[in-house]
């Protein structure tokens, strides 16, 4: 569900201090993406683009993958097949998973 090797690299890349700034901003504007998927009709395809990225950044392989499938969906006129609840579901519980190791990572080594 989480990719630990991403979040891993890019703690290595931007240093303790980054990596908690970039958690915090992922979560203020992920979660107020996500808590409000589909609310603006003919967006919804932008909008599962930006979660699908900002998710793979992190290290949230099965949030980025369900984003992405419905983004393909949204594409291709199906944006009616598109699973919110999953969306959602998916994207709590990878953040809970992500949220038990996440200090680990922002202590200065």
């Amino acid at each position: 569900m989480i990719d630990w090797q991403r979040v891993t690299d890019l703690r290595s890349e931007i240093g303790a201090e980054g990596f908690a700034e970039v958690v915090e901003l992922f979560l203020d504007e992920v979660e107020s993406v996500v808590m409000n998927v589909g609310a603006r009709p003919g967006r919804l395809g932008e909008e599962l683009h930006f979660l699908k990225g900002s998710a793979w950044n992190l290290g949230f392989r099965a949030f980025g993958a369900i984003c992405q499938d419905g983004e393909r969906k949204c594409a291709a006129d199906r944006a009616a097949e598109v699973d919110l609840k999953a969306i959602i579901d998916c994207y709590c519980e990878s953040k809970e998973i992500f949220m038990t190791r996440v200090d680990e990572f922002c202590r200065a080594a």
